[in-house]
């Protein structure tokens, strides 16, 4: 089923306040895609800004779950001893996702890579919903936070953290969170355009060239949108 490549296709990483979405997060048997597995999943459905729907399973990964992300998750292998595997759960998942652009924490170098990966073991097709990673918003809105853990944006926002890292808990939590980011980015936008591409609206980096520092759009080369400084 694992089939693992360096170069993923994925979609636009954007830096937007929506108002509908599906936000999702994972909690698997460790960090490398290319060895370790999914054991739970978690998605909930948001429609003007409120939850209105949840998707939440655990996964049998078909191997043996390290103490190590036992103390993390607190999921055991006796736990997802009869739950279904990865094939089962997958479109399931996908389905509920549909064409949202997908909201989570720190998705863009981990969960992404792990639902990419298990979407093409399976059914041999990309995951291409745009998305929001709000470890990246949380360090533009919130430059002066020490640390950008979901755990210390949600302290940051008052937002309860029990029960965090299990997937569906942290699902809520950074519902919470995306909601009060997106607050401050609406207001951040209003002085600062810039931080949007006018081509595709992906979020704006800083980049140097020929003639110096432009923004350009974080989705290059397959978007070439500029702004000047």
């Amino acid at each position: 089923m694992r089939a693992f490549s360096v170069t993923r296709n994925k979609g636009k990483r954007l830096n937007q306040y929506l108002s509908d979405y599906v936000v999702f997060d994972l909690e698997t048997t460790g960090v490398r895609p290319e060895v370790d597995q999914i054991i739970e999943i978690a998605a909930l459905r948001v429609r003007e800004h409120n939850i209105v729907g949840k998707y939440s399973t655990l996964v049998n990964p078909g191997m043996h779950i390290p103490p190590s992300a036992t103390a993390v998750n607190h999921i055991t292998d006796d736990m997802v001893e009869d739950e279904p595997k990865i094939e089962e759960v997958l479109g399931g998942f996908l389905e509920f996702a549909g064409n949202d652009v997908l909201v989570g924490h720190n998705i863009h170098s981990f969960d992404l890579n792990f639902i990419i990966d298990a979407a093409m073991g399976v059914f041999g097709r990309d995951v291409r919903n745009n998305y929001v990673d709000t470890l990246y918003m949380a360090r533009n809105c919130l430059p002066k936070l020490p640390h950008y853990k979901l755990s210390d944006v949600a302290n940051h926002f008052g937002i309860s953290a029990v029960g965090a890292h299990r997937a569906l808990n942290d699902c809520v939590i950074n519902q919470g969170c995306y909601e009060s980011l997106g607050k401050i980015l609406i207001e951040r936008q209003k002085v600062e355009p810039e931080a949007i591409c006018p081509k595709c609206g992906a979020e704006m980096v800083k980049r140097s060239g020929k003639y110096g520092e432009f923004y350009g759009c974080s989705d290059f080369p397959r978007c070439r949108g500029t702004r000047k400084l």
